[in-house]
């Protein structure tokens, strides 16, 4: 697509390779038996491997998701807003689920085997339920699926959603709102003191 009034031309997605430079090489991903580091907060690594690390699957709307678990590890609650998703435990035992728009909450058990399906846009999690490490691997329907964290996406922000916003979303004080910060963006705390509606306004 051209920017209209300008020579820059602007592509939505990524171009092919020459036919004539292609390889095997380029439909191939070996990488993936590396275990992701899960010594975090959370006790879990998702190894995404889509358009932006595997340029063989551009045009063909998959990608695929390695998900390492520590015992009792957790990935996080979160979204795919370009692509449903296919996950089948390898090892281990998990509880997971999705909640629908309508609030609704789908939650099972999961054992070495099982498959479930998370819809496209929908927010889901898993959880290892056992003392030894567990392993799953994904599979979307789409070549860049993208992923939203539920958490992040609120308190993680920058600059920071106001206060006066999510004290009166959430319904609790200014104080647990601040905790919440400083848990999910330490880093983001000097950047957004200070702000406050009047400020906002005064720019206008």
């Amino acid at each position: 697509m051209r920017v209209m009034g300008s020579s820059v031309v602007v592509v939505n997605g990524r171009l092919c390779k020459n036919p004539n430079d292609v390889t095997i090489n380029d439909f191939l991903y070996k990488r993936f038996n590396v275990p992701g580091d899960t010594n975090n907060a959370q006790g879990a690594n998702a190894t995404l491997v889509d358009i932006n690390q595997f340029p063989g699957v551009n045009t063909q709307g998959v990608a695929m998701v390695r998900v390492d678990f520590a015992p009792y590890g957790l990935n996080t609650p979160h979204l795919h807003p370009r692509g449903s998703e296919i996950f089948a435990v390898v090892e281990g035992t998990m509880y997971a689920g999705f909640v629908t728009s309508s609030y609704k909450l789908y939650d099972t058990i999961l054992k070495k085997g099982d498959v479930i399906v998370f819809p496209q846009s929908l927010i889901h999690f898993q959880l290892n339920l056992g003392k030894t490490d567990a392993l799953a691997y994904a599979s979307f329907g789409s070549q860049n699926p993208g992923r939203v964290n539920v958490a992040d996406s609120v308190f993680a922000t920058t600059p920071h959603i106001l206060d006066n916003v999510l004290t009166k979303g959430f319904q609790v004080d200014e104080m647990v709102i601040e905790q919440l910060h400083s848990q999910f963006s330490a880093e983001n705390i000097s950047v957004n003191t200070g702000r406050s509606i009047l400020k906002l306004l005064s720019q206008t």
